[in-house]
């Protein structure tokens, strides 16, 4: 008998036909999964601003010009320690020469002794054909041993000398492999700093580098204004000298000294001013390329004055003058951690090294904070 009951309709179809709860399910929990993942995705970081990328990129140039100075350090103190075992190891090749010599002596006295048989003054006496020939020869071997005598101390005291000296230079030797595994530290941490400075700017649109060269060129302009604030400030105070501006100083004055400052400074500057648009290479020191200290330690040199190598010794050579007593030649240090360094040119102005992918330039000195003044001379 059939049934008068309608038929129930299955609810997923599978492959054969029929539908299943369990594929709706599956589907059910696969929907829900999704949408749960992309409300719980976490947002994505925020791109830094271009001034925050400017402040970054310029803390990055600083740190990594920390890093050249304390490279800088490390070379010259390698290169010094180099020297010191080169000297040494030159002087050790002289002192082995004289023991040489002193051993050469030894064993010709030996062979002469030898070769007389050690005959006692007694059988000498009575083997020789006549008392006058003893007396000759005797004569003979007390010259010979008093030289003997001589000829072994000397052995002794250059054998003396030799020990000490391999033991400098090994203690050298040690010193300079310190140095150089300190160096190439170094070098490595500013290889590091500049490449991440690069991948910043690599990053940027054309749009962000160029908002960030605005930001350059104020910053640049703010600076300009302070230096012609300070360049009027100058030309007033010379106004004010005795003899006017016709008093045949240099901008910025000269000193009390007869003008022996202003001569070796205006040598200084001119070199500086030659270097102008060279690139500035870290670690360099000339001729082609610079960096701040290398720059500055090559312009004073030309003016016959030796200026140490890294900025935090070079701020401790000469006398320390403040930003409104100013004078061309002054050396002007930037940053708290004394960085950087640029010869100070009159007018607020300054020519330095600035930063790897710049050249030799003249700027104004308000575009970085000044820790300080020198004057080397």
């Amino acid at each position: 008998m059939a049934s008068h009951r309608k038929p129930r309709t299955p609810i997923l179809a599978t492959p054969g036909g029929r539908r299943t709860a369990t594929g709706l399910t599956t589907a059910a929990l696969a929907s829900v999964t999704l949408l749960s993942q992309t409300a719980n995705a976490a947002p994505k970081a925020p791109q830094p601003s271009i001034e925050e990328v400017k402040t970054k990129v310029d803390d990055l140039y600083q740190q990594a010009e920390v890093a050249t100075q304390k490279y800088n350090g490390a070379k010259e103190k390698a290169d010094g320690q180099q020297r010191t075992v080169n000297r040494l190891l030159d002087e050790a090749a002289r002192r082995a020469d004289k023991m040489n010599e002193s051993r050469r002596r030894l064993g010709a006295f030996a062979s002469a002794q030898y070769q007389s048989g050690g005959i006692n003054p007694t059988a000498q006496l009575m083997l020789a054909k006549d008392p006058q020939q003893f007396v000759d020869r005797n004569h003979l071997m007390e010259q010979l041993t008093a030289q003997q005598k001589q000829a072994i101390t000397d052995y002794q005291a250059q054998a003396a000398a030799a020990t000490r000296q391999r033991a400098q230079a090994t203690s050298s030797l040690e010193s300079l492999q310190q140095s150089q595994t300190s160096l190439k530290e170094n070098k490595r941490n500013v290889q590091a700093k500049l490449a991440e400075a690069r991948q910043l700017l690599s990053r940027l649109t054309a749009q962000e580098k160029a908002r960030l060269a605005e930001l350059e060129r104020q910053k640049e302009a703010e600076a300009q204004r302070k230096a012609a604030e300070q360049a009027r400030k100058e030309a007033q105070q010379r106004q004010q000298q005795p003899g006017g501006s016709g008093s045949g100083q240099s901008s910025g004055g000269g000193t009390s000294d007869g003008g022996t400052y202003s001569t070796k400074a205006g040598k200084a500057i001119a070199f500086a001013r030659t270097q102008i648009g060279k690139p500035y290479v870290w670690g360099a020191t000339g001729p082609s390329s610079y960096d701040c200290s290398g720059l500055t330690q090559a312009a004073w040199r030309a003016a016959g004055v030796d200026l140490p190598r890294t900025t935090w010794d070079q701020v401790k050579v000469g006398t320390r003058v403040s930003s409104s007593d100013l004078q061309p030649g002054d050396l002007v240090f930037f940053f708290n951690d004394i960085s950087h360094v640029g010869m100070y040119i009159g007018g607020g102005e300054m020519i330095h090294a600035p930063h790897p992918g710049a050249s030799v330039r003249v700027e104004s000195i308000y575009g970085m904070p000044i820790y300080g003044s020198v004057r080397p001379a």
